[in-house]
């Protein structure tokens, strides 16, 4: 019956800890959603923004490079 406890205990533990979880989780709000909105469209601009002048630089060097 040892083993048996052993193997279920940690799923059992889980299981607490996820509904646990998911009861305090809470839906936000339409401030906190913006702000959450805002902070992602800023990241993805940001991220943007790298990628367009690592490609505007990697264009040139390569074309030197290869020519």
């Amino acid at each position: 019956m040892d083993g048996f406890q052993e193997v279920v205990s940690p799923f059992s533990n889980f299981m607490v800890d996820s509904y646990r979880l998911v009861r305090r989780c809470t839906k936000p709000d339409r401030r906190e959603f913006l702000k959450i909105a805002g902070a992602t469209a800023v990241g993805f601009l940001v991220m943007g923004f790298i990628g367009f002048f690592v490609r505007l630089i990697h264009i040139p060097v390569n074309n030197i490079l290869l020519s």
